[in-house]
């Protein structure tokens, strides 16, 4: 008998294109068919079927706190019953600026969009209209979202599926995206050496999340900051992931370093559609109506979305959220390589704070080359066996996966002996 979840994904195959609303929920890096998820709470997630599952996803990212928090659920209550969208300004907006730039020192001012895609866009057209150029430089496998400039050897879905590059991509825009690969210094010297004067922009994620997890070489961001600020080019950090999960001012914070932008989401949402984009003033005023760069959004600066994430940041400060997630990150990394031991595999475990990856593959993974060295095949396996004993990791080899406050020890403990049974 077919479970509830493959009768709503046949149905949803015939209206929906490959069933989804987003390309990797459709289980296409580990074969088979995605599960319809019912509610959530805490830690765990729950399918049509009634089972239950221990849930490292997180909705990719914002329920840091865990699922359904009291806190963000009193406080979208409270915003909705004053009403839900007004398309004017509203007080959430003005708390929730406030907030961002307390929280994020490099951002002067901020605006509100619908999601990290909405705002990494808005960094690029306005770092163009800033610098009157027309290049922008980006990394393999650095996912930031599906606007057609940074759709070429992207991460995320596109990696996934085996298609970095999506068609309807016009080639001479495409042409204007400069791709080098992530910690080659040696290439990002060589790019700036050649056409420095002619880019507008270089767009990183600080920490390289949608192709796995891999972290920056010592000295790697420094020297692109340093480049940056020599050929006078927007250096766009895009911390839709790390902005306010592995600190208050995001990577940014631990690594000292100060962008010129900042593309934010997730985390500021509480779990509902949001992202924000903010940088030096001297940049932000060129957006329109105060200059020439064309930005907007009827839905921006949404009540509902703003009284969640202001519910979450508020919990996540009350509750000294970053040392908690720190130590409960290495406490989970330690008991993966503990299995990898005791399984002999040896696979490489990356982790910072509580973003994780488990590579199929010996490390250390520096780059989207390392990354795809790893074996598909068995981590599909893999995935599917943790599911079977009821722990939900991300459905593909490229993807982070994310601890909660939510998570217990127990939770860590029945985890790591899920993965550890999955992995022999």
């Amino acid at each position: 008998m077919s479970s509830l979840s493959s009768q709503a994904f046949a149905e949803a195959r015939q209206m929906i294109p490959g069933g989804v609303n987003s390309p990797v929920r459709a289980f296409r890096g580990v074969g088979g068919e995605p599960f319809f998820v019912q509610r959530a709470s805490g830690s765990k997630i729950w399918d049509l079927d009634g089972r239950e599952l221990l849930d490292f996803v997180g909705t990719w990212g914002p329920a840091i706190l865990g699922h359904a928090p009291k806190a963000v659920l009193d406080a979208v209550a409270e915003a909705a019953a004053k009403g839900v969208s007004f398309g004017i300004p509203n007080p959430y907006e003005l708390e929730m600026a406030r907030t961002i730039l307390a929280w994020v020192p490099s951002i002067e001012k901020v605006r509100m969009v619908n999601s990290g895609t909405e705002a990494t866009m808005s960094c690029l057209r306005l770092a163009r209209g800033y610098t009157g150029r027309d290049k922008i430089v980006k990394f393999e496998g650095c996912y930031h979202g599906h606007a057609d400039s940074l759709l070429v050897k992207a991460g995320s879905g596109a990696l996934t599926h085996g298609q970095p590059d999506s068609a309807g991509v016009p080639a001479a825009l495409a042409a204007l995206t400069l791709t080098l690969p992530y910690n080659d210094l040696s290439a990002l010297e060589a790019v700036f050496a050649r056409e420095g004067r002619e880019i507008a922009a270089v767009i990183v994620e600080s920490i390289p999340a949608n192709a796995g997890l891999y972290l920056p070489r010592p000295g790697y961001l420094e020297r692109m900051r340093e480049l940056c600020t020599k050929f006078g080019v927007v250096l766009i950090f895009d911390e839709v992931m790390t902005g306010f999960r592995l600190a208050k001012g995001g990577y940014q914070e631990i690594c000292g370093l100060r962008p010129d932008l900042t593309a934010l989401g997730k985390v500021i949402g509480g779990g509902l559609p949001v992202g924000a984009f903010g940088g030096r003033a001297e940049i932000m005023n060129c957006l329109s109506p105060d200059g020439p760069v064309y930005q907007a959004g009827t839905l921006s600066g949404n009540p509902l979305a703003l009284a969640a994430g202001l519910a979450q940041l508020r919990e996540l400060e009350r509750l000294d959220a970053y040392r908690q997630l720190e130590e409960r990150g290495a406490a989970f990394e330690e008991r993966i390589r503990a299995a990898l031991r005791r399984t002999g595999r040896d696979y490489c475990a990356q982790r910072i704070g509580s973003m994780f990856c488990l590579y199929f593959t010996p490390g250390p993974v520096w780059n989207l080359a390392d990354a795809q060295r790893s074996d598909r095949t068995a981590f599909a396996r893999f995935f599917h066996a943790c599911l079977a004993g009821g722990v939900y990791l991300a459905p593909s080899q490229f993807e982070a996966g994310f601890l909660s406050l939510a998570h217990s020890e127990a939770d860590l403990d029945l985890a790591a002996e899920v993965m550890e049974r999955s992995l022999v």
